[in-house]
């Protein structure tokens, strides 16, 4: 059994070889954005952990966390005319004063606007319009908040990403062969928890790191212990063994989704094995989704279906409500 690489691990270690880091925070949106409120990213002096959105937002973002991170070069780039970010507004939190001590400030021209860049010595708001001045037409606007990483904060971010991976929703690969594989990496740069469950040893050998393996020579009692909500996609090498998959995740109300790779004469004969032989109702054979990623692209290779699958079942849980879960969970952490 494979245990996946997860973003908690991840975050934990960023925070441990950036040192000194920012936090820049999406705080309000109006309008068409990049990024919804609440998405966030790290940076330090050297390197970066998530997004806020890219573009020149982003850029104007990461080069004020590192004045922030800075000060010596943050008064000095406030006083650069290259400096100022074009058609944005920085200022400094409610709670500070216009120019707190040790801060900086200035007014500097920005393609025929002012732009007033106040810096905090631990915090600095931008508040952006994505027009024309800044490259960026998304047409709203962005409240992003920088505030100086110290150890509450840290607590806080990593609470929040334990409780959002504790309730992210979980897609069962059933089969580790070629498009088992392509599936597996597919997933694993999703937000989703990905399992591979093989009955052969040999199928999990350089599974992704992010994706957790399970080895079992009974995989449909895997279906049963899933959590509510999961999804499940069934392409062992056994056509057999993918009817007792599938039987087994449509008898969940509760699954999210559950596909099964194959032909129509495949669907066929699992439909009539389903009602005649395993008790099946009519209602829960329509629940299948075969053959998965559906039949719009007809390409067979393993990575072009993976791809495919992997939208469908995102589709899948987003309709599920699944995703909604982990959202609830992480702002209920920052909140306690």
């Amino acid at each position: 059994m494979q245990t996946m690489n997860s973003r908690v691990q991840e975050l934990k270690q960023f925070l441990g070889r950036a040192g000194r880091a920012a936090l820049v925070e999406v705080a309000a949106t109006k309008g068409s954005t990049p990024r919804e409120a609440g998405a966030f990213m790290l940076v330090s002096a050297s390197s970066i952990f998530g997004t806020i959105g890219g573009g020149q937002l982003e850029y104007m973002a990461i080069d004020k966390a590192r004045q922030l991170l800075s000060p010596l070069e943050g008064e000095m780039a406030a006083r650069r005319p290259d400096g100022a970010p074009s058609g944005g507004t920085t200022r400094a939190p409610s709670t500070a004063r216009a120019t707190p001590s040790g801060g900086s400030a200035a007014t500097l021209p920005s393609r025929g606007r002012e732009t007033r860049i106040e810096v905090d010595e631990v915090s600095t708001t931008l508040d952006v319009p994505l027009g024309p001045e800044i490259g960026q037409c998304c047409g709203g606007r962005v409240e992003v908040l920088i505030r100086l990483v110290d150890g509450s904060l840290q607590h806080e971010l990593i609470a929040k990403a334990e409780a959002e991976e504790a309730h992210l929703p979980h897609v069962y690969i059933f089969g580790g062969g070629h498009v088992g594989q392509a599936l597996a990496a597919s997933l694993a740069l999703l937000p989703i928890h990905a399992v591979v469950v093989e009955t052969r040893a040999d199928a999990l050998e350089g599974m992704h790191e992010a994706v957790e393996t399970r080895l079992t020579p009974i995989p449909e009692a895997v279906v049963r212990e899933a959590p509510a909500g999961s999804a499940f996609a069934i392409l062992t090498h056994d056509h057999a063994l993918d009817f007792l998959i599938v039987a087994e995740a449509l008898r969940r109300e509760d699954a999210a989704y559950v596909g099964m790779i194959g032909s129509k004469t495949k669907k066929a004969t699992f439909r009539n094995w389903f009602l005649k032989s395993a008790e099946g109702g009519q209602a829960q054979f329509d629940r299948l989704v075969s053959p998965i990623g559906g039949n719009a692209v007809k390409d067979k290779r393993p990575a072009v279906i993976a791809a495919l699958a992997a939208a469908e079942i995102m589709t899948a849980l987003a309709s599920h409500g699944v995703h909604a879960l982990a959202s609830n969970a992480s702002e209920r952490a920052m909140a306690g």
